[in-house]
């Protein structure tokens, strides 16, 4: 184990995805991804390990009105291999491992939560 530090960023998840007519909404945020590959190897030797989280679509007070109920709910349920939104909760757990002594030789690795979507080809 060693005793390095942790850099955790939060992607958004449409930058792992290719869209029609979206190039321009997206290509900042798909840019980030290969600098941050980048500082994962250059702060390797540094002891400093670079993860980033990518959730899924994550239920919550302020989007409930947008999920619960709505057309845009049902197609992210549908999208979904476990049919529910995801828990603040299990994004949470995902960062705790990250910044964990068990993540000690993880760097350089995207942790996708999100209950199976991009596994399941989510543009099919």
């Amino acid at each position: 184990m060693t005793n390095g530090d942790t850099v955790a960023s939060l992607y958004l998840f449409s930058f792992l995805l290719c869209r029609l007519y979206e190039v321009a909404r997206t290509a900042p945020a798909k840019g980030r991804r290969f600098p941050y590959k980048s500082l994962a190897v250059e702060w390797a030797r540094s002891g400093v390990c670079v993860n980033g989280l990518v959730p899924g679509v994550l239920r919550t007070d302020l989007n409930a009105g947008l999920l619960d109920g709505t057309e845009r709910g049902r197609e992210f349920l549908l999208r979904t291999p476990m049919h529910r939104f995801g828990h603040l909760e299990e994004l949470a757990g995902a960062a705790v491992f990250l910044a964990s002594d068990a993540a000690s030789f993880v760097t350089g690795h995207l942790l996708v939560v999100d209950g199976g979507i991009l596994a399941s080809g989510v543009n099919q």
